[in-house]
């Protein structure tokens, strides 16, 4: 049951990649692959430190970080190759996320996602688990000059695309970046645990107006 909440904004925007999707496992077995060819161990803080990166700018960090010979351009292509399967047929989307999208979207809620997630590996991930079609407006860090999410700049343009004010706005997501830039941003967060933020959870806990384990334990949007 979601809860009723005076207090919430006019349009809901979503991040994919451990929000909406249960899906940062792909990428410790794509870092672990990748790596692995190269004779490198992943080390234990390098999904940290790249979480919140556009592609472009994990592929250099992680050429300089590494010394590998191969061009960013290089890197992202073996990447998304690497994870286009996965996310195509066996990614899943969070419990009851699906549904309360969907639940937004008969509401006639205003509907965004914004994403570090390539075009090419989102669309065939929202296709497989049914959320195509459910959002008016569906923005990349490609739209605002590939910055990543430690900046508030891709929440602001989705936001001016949907054409409501950025405080009516409510985010959802699950990095510890992507919530403190949406409050930069004058927007509402509500922060979905995911595996891979157990190191900033307790922060995020601190920072974000909401927590979730199960998007049946998101509020309602008005």
């Amino acid at each position: 049951m979601y809860v009723m909440n005076d207090n919430m904004g006019k349009a809901a925007i979503f991040d994919l990649d451990g929000t909406l999707l249960d899906s940062m496992g792909v990428w410790d077995e794509v870092d672990e692959d990748f790596l692995g060819r190269r004779g490198i161990r992943v080390p234990d803080d390098y999904m940290a430190k790249v979480s919140a990166m556009e592609a472009h700018d994990i592929a250099v960090y992680t050429i300089d970080r590494f010394q590998l010979d191969d061009t960013p351009e290089d890197l992202m292509s073996e990447w998304n190759l690497m994870a286009a399967r996965a996310y195509a047929s066996t990614v899943e989307a969070k419990p009851h996320a699906v549904e309360y999208v969907r639940h937004l979207h008969e509401t006639g809620a205003r509907l965004a996602i914004a994403t570090t997630l390539p075009t090419v590996l989102r669309g065939p991930a929202m296709d497989h688990v049914g959320l195509t079609g459910l959002f008016d407006v569906v923005c990349g860090v490609e739209d605002v000059a590939h910055v990543g999410k430690d900046s508030p700049d891709i929440y602001l343009h989705t936001a001016e695309r949907l054409g409501v004010e950025p405080g009516r706005c409510t985010v959802f997501e699950d990095l510890l970046e992507g919530v403190r830039s949406a409050k930069r941003a004058g927007m509402s967060v509500w922060a979905m645990h995911d595996d891979s933020s157990d190191r900033s959870w307790p922060t995020i806990c601190d920072e974000a107006d909401g927590v979730l384990f199960d998007f049946d334990q998101a509020p309602r949007i008005l």
